[in-house]
């Protein structure tokens, strides 16, 4: 890919025009011959498919080199190499050799598909950047990339498979890549290469990627830790030794066939494990471990007992991932025992089976079909995270945040909770009850209003722990809430969440723009909408949008003023000799309210994200109100008096509209009110008695940072029917003993009194 290649061009250095060295040619054909020894898993009609696609590609990359000085046939080859050893089939293989072809070679789709069918073809497609499209940046490049990508491997994981085999190969031979190139190439690996191998269980791919990476981002420090970890292994090899020998035999005497391995920590999961805890390397003491591989399940367990039994386990230390699995399908026990001269030593008990899908994840499923190993599951490892990708990406066209999303879920260290009904399900470290909910599916996290965590009732906020038995409460009428964005982990229930909301404003907007519209219209003396699709179509071009829903969304979010574009409407339809009507105009003009420009919207409190109550004078029924069209934010509505809806009126009267009350508002709204009491014992008690009493809610109490004086400022924010209640409320305190006085809060008003 070009990431390994020259500079020059597209990457390519062009031979001169006599064919390639015979060394070069040679080298070539050897390594495809090395590439057939690998094949013997297929049948001869998949291997004659295979060679075709070898012939294809080696005359597409004629007189291309590597920047190594080698033909550049010998990278596809290498990518097909490490699918052979995954055991794909004919069409991953075949994509494997054809992977940069349509990219830097002018190879067309459609040429590809007539040649070797639609399969092969919509693999390499789904591997090839978007080269040839036109972004802004580099970064909007990359994510659009990206997401082609991760879709295209959410329909078929073999195109994760091959890329990951190309990104690897790419790795090993970065030596030969300008140095200046070394940092991005890396850093890109370890963001998203190395996870989406971890979060798919090629754990194999992982570590490699990792390391490889590591080592040319931080070529020092990888010096040295190298340097650090040799000197350890000598020191420590008769201990490793003797525990090898010690289980050797207790296995032995316990009649069990078992092999013993050798498991040594990667450079970079040391570094790591220094930078986050701030260790020294002498106090990472768990470097080496072992790794037994033994032919049940349930010798998985007797093999446990007989480690324990041998030396002391340590506490905290013992992970069961055979009963729970991981999320990408890891299976194995865990646990750390004090060895030989009290040095702890980690081991791993798995069978075959479990040993072939910890290492290769999803590619064990084409390892299984080749073996005689049962596949049981295997080919459904990592099917639900690979099927989220398709759910976010139904509820984000865009690409940038489509990435976002995905790159929450790249790192998913689980916890492991109970539905009620004892099903087991693994979320990210850190998830909460939403994006429990919304796992379980998407109706019931938008719905969701309540929850309790074994037995007790908790907020929506609250994060989950390893064992928690989540219970969800819905209700019909719930909707989501905008605050939960806040807090939630996954990137389903942000994408949910979010599209959702968009879609609510959309909708709100679109209706409140046309009502504004409409009564713009009337002000100019035209009593409806028009309905020629001509007049719309011109409009459109004059306002630049491209739909009449879009148009009318605009308004309601105040990109644009009804006004003008009713003016507008009423010159275009005057050109078709279409006039006014008088009698209207005069009776609008008339009526209409001498401090706006627009016409009347009434509001009942149902209005959603089309519609805010402004939160430094906070309004509510009862209140002389005026209208704001903040500029994308929909209306805002505030008290008459306001001092900031003053000084925006001044500074941008036309975008002011005339708002009233509904005569019966469907809910409570919220405003603030300075309680000043004589500071006791018991005084906050007898202010939220008061307010209970009065049938009204306290949504938010703040006392300051003062020390304690012989009297304080409470400041509350109650929610209550209309001004009426608000009063009331306000009397009950009055009466309370210890309150010395009561005000509303509303900046620039005087507030010496209720």
């Amino acid at each position: 890919m070009s990431a390994v290649l020259t500079p020059s061009g597209k990457g390519k250095r062009p031979l001169a025009a006599a064919s390639p060295s015979p060394a070069a040619a040679n080298a070539a054909a050897a390594s495809f011959a090395a590439l057939t020894e690998r094949l013997d898993y297929l049948d001869a009609a998949d291997i004659e498919q295979v060679r075709k696609a070898y012939r294809f590609a080696d005359e597409a990359h004629l007189g291309q080199i590597r920047a190594s000085g080698e033909p550049y046939i010998t990278h596809p080859i290498a990518v097909a190499l490490q699918c052979a050893e995954w055991k794909l089939d004919a069409q991953a293989l075949m994509a494997a050799l054809l992977h940069d072809a349509i990219e830097d070679c002018g190879v067309t789709k459609p040429q590809l598909i007539e040649r070797f069918g639609a399969p092969v073809a919509e693999l390499v497609d789904g591997l090839t950047k978007l080269d040839k499209l036109q972004f802004n940046t580099r970064e909007e490049s990359q994510a659009e990339s990206f997401r082609k990508m991760l879709l295209a491997m959410a329909r078929d994981v073999r195109v994760i498979l091959v890329k990951l085999a190309d990104r690897s190969h790419n790795m090993r031979t970065l030596e030969d890549v300008p140095r200046e190139k070394w940092a991005r190439i890396s850093s890109e690996t370890l963001d998203i290469y190395a996870p989406i191998a971890h979060r798919l269980g090629l754990n194999q791919t992982y570590r490699e990627l990792q390391e490889l990476a590591f080592r040319h981002l931080r070529p020092w420090r990888y010096a040295i830790l190298s340097k650090a970890v040799t000197k350890a292994r000598n020191r420590r090899r008769d201990l490793i030794q003797k525990v090898a020998s010690e289980v050797d035999a207790a296995f032995e005497r316990a009649n069990m066939r078992v092999t013993i391995a050798g498991r040594e920590k990667t450079l970079y999961s040391v570094y790591r494990k220094m930078d986050e805890k701030h260790l020294s390397f002498a106090q990472v003491t768990d470097i080496y471990g072992f790794r037994a591989i033994v032919p049940t399940l349930i010798d998985c367990y007797t093999a446990l007992g007989i480690l324990h039994q041998m030396y002391k386990p340590v506490p905290g230390k013992f992970k069961d991932h055979i009963a729970i699995p991981k999320v990408n399908g890891y299976q194995s026990l865990h646990t750390t025992v004090v060895g030989p001269s009290g040095v702890n030593v980690e081991f791993q008990m798995r069978t075959e089976a479990m040993h072939l899908v910890a290492e290769s994840g999803v590619a064990a499923h084409w390892l299984y079909k080749a073996s005689d190993i049962d596949g049981g599951n295997a080919d459904r490892l990592g099917t639900k995270w690979l099927q989220s990708l398709l759910d976010i990406q139904d509820e984000t066209r865009d690409a940038a945040e489509f990435w976002d999303h995905v790159k929450i879920d790249l790192f998913p260290d689980a916890v492991y909770v109970f539905t009620p009904k004892s099903q087991i399900m693994a979320m990210p470290r850190g998830a909460t009850v939403v994006d429990f909910a919304y796992a379980i599916h998407s109706n019931i996290g938008d719905r969701t209003v309540a929850a309790k965590i074994n037995g007790v009732q908790v907020p929506l906020r609250t994060e989950l722990k390893n064992g928690d038995i989540v219970e969800v409460v819905t209700a019909p009428v719930s909707t989501p809430n905008p605050a939960w964005l806040g807090f939630v982990r996954t990137g389903r229930a942000r994408s949910k969440i979010r599209h959702h909301l968009k879609s609510l404003a959309q909708v709100e907007s679109e209706d409140l723009g046309l009502k504004l519209l409409t009564q713009a219209l009337r002000a100019e003396g035209l009593g409806t909408l028009p309905e020629d699709d001509a007049i719309w179509d011109k409009l459109l071009r004059f306002t630049g949008n491209r739909t009449r829903a879009e148009l009318l969304t605009d308004i309601g979010l105040g990109k644009r003023i009804a006004s003008i574009v009713a003016k507008r409407l009423v010159v275009m339809l005057s050109e078709r000799g279409e006039r006014p009507d008088a009698l209207l105009l005069t009776r609008e003009r008339y009526t209409a309210h001498e401090n706006v420009s627009q016409g009347e919207v009434i509001l009942d409190g149902s209005e959603n994200a089309s519609v805010q109550f402004a939160s430094c004078c906070r309004p509510v029924p009862g209140d002389a109100i005026v209208g704001y069209l903040g500029r994308g934010e929909g209306l805002v509505v505030h008290c008459d008096d306001c001092a900031v809806a003053k000084r925006l009126k001044h500074k941008d009267s036309e975008r002011f509209i005339s708002v009233e009350w509904a005569d019966e508002p469907v809910r409570s709204f919220e405003t603030g009110i300075l309680v000043t009491v004589i500071n006791g014992k018991g005084a906050l008690a007898r202010v939220t008695t008061a307010i209970a009493s009065a049938e009204a809610d306290i949504t938010h109490v703040d006392m300051g940072d003062e020390k304690a004086q012989d009297a304080a400022d409470l400041r509350l924010i109650i929610a209550v029917r209309d001004k009426t209640h608000l009063d009331a409320v306000m009397r009950v305190l009055k009466r309370t003993p210890a309150v010395m006085r009561v005000v509303r809060i509303k900046p620039g008003v005087n507030a010496n009194g209720s």
